[in-house]
């Protein structure tokens, strides 16, 4: 039995929770929603452990009466500014929660210019993602392949245990071709046991299929979750599902020591490797960094 399958619509994608939905938005939102997106969105550069991503990012989101905006905490030196919803993007998310019955207040806008940016192998970080919600991604232009991969830790074991020498059974990896106009929907749990990613794809241009040279080749990926923490209009306090005061009358202030960076940077290293996470345990308690500074950065400075 193969270890590696291609998949799409209709087929049963990690865990079973997930899928693979054609043609999300109407038709004429579609033909030109690529064209308005790029230049609606205020794309920026992201940074992590002090290089910069290889791709741009926007992040939009549903803005407070009262000036608060949802955050999505990843691991990231220092994630872009949030913008209200342009007004593309908010149709594409009116389309997005038709599917989900399920709000979402918060995207992630990618731009993959060329086959060379990529995204690696992760897992989503859920402290700031709503219990029982779907995070779903929506991709226009070039088609490119997201691999969906077991975990480690969740392979089971080789069928000589006694002997150590013995290689552990390969990983189960689905490949999940995106076409334009498509919407992935993934579970929470397949999140928990499978990583994703978006390889880089450096064949040459006459080896790829029209769809995979669509506008140029480039892709943007929107990335829709439902949040469940906010900070104020002045971002200088936190609070929700992922913070240590849970409510808004109960809102503590922004850290941004490293002790505390730290402790929320090993709590999404467990969350990116261990199949079985706990949620409650590693981020029940909440913590109010926003911007992740470790002791490592500081001794590079």
């Amino acid at each position: 039995m193969s270890h590696s399958q291609t998949l799409g619509a209709g087929d049963k994608l990690g865990t079973g929770d997930s899928y693979l939905t054609l043609d999300i938005l109407p038709p004429e939102l579609a033909a030109h929603a690529f064209d308005r997106l790029r230049d609606e969105v205020k794309w920026d550069v992201m940074h992590h452990r002090g290089g910069e991503v290889p791709r741009l990012v926007a992040v939009e989101g549903l803005v407070g009466d009262d000036g608060s905006i949802p955050i999505y905490r990843h691991p990231a030196d220092e994630s872009p500014p949030l913008h209200p919803f342009s007004p593309t993007v908010d149709e594409i998310r009116k389309a997005v929660e038709k599917v989900l019955q399920h709000p979402v207040n918060h995207v992630l806008i990618q731009l993959y210019r060329t086959g060379q940016d990529y995204i690696s192998e992760h897992s989503d970080k859920t402290i700031d993602v709503v219990h029982g919600s779907y995070i779903v991604n929506v991709s226009l232009g070039a088609q490119r392949t997201m691999t969906l991969r077991m975990k480690r830790d969740g392979v089971p074991a080789a069928a000589d245990s006694a002997n150590p020498d013995t290689p552990p059974p390969p990983r189960t990896t689905q490949r999940i071709p995106l076409p334009h106009n498509s919407m992935f929907v993934m579970g929470l749990e397949t999140n928990a046991k499978w990583m994703h990613g978006i390889k880089q794809d450096n064949r040459f241009i006459t080896l790829k299929s029209p769809a995979e040279m669509f506008q140029a080749g480039e892709r943007i990926s929107l990335t829709f979750r439902r949040i469940g923490t906010f900070l104020s209009a002045d971002q200088s306090l936190i609070w929700g599902q992922g913070a240590t005061g849970k409510t808004r009358e109960t809102a503590r202030p922004v850290v941004h020591g490293v002790k505390e960076s730290e402790s929320l940077v090993i709590a999404f290293g467990a969350e990116n490797h261990q199949s079985d996470f706990a949620w409650d345990e590693h981020y029940g308690m909440g913590f109010d960094v926003v911007n992740f500074k470790t002791k490592d950065d500081e001794e590079q400075q």
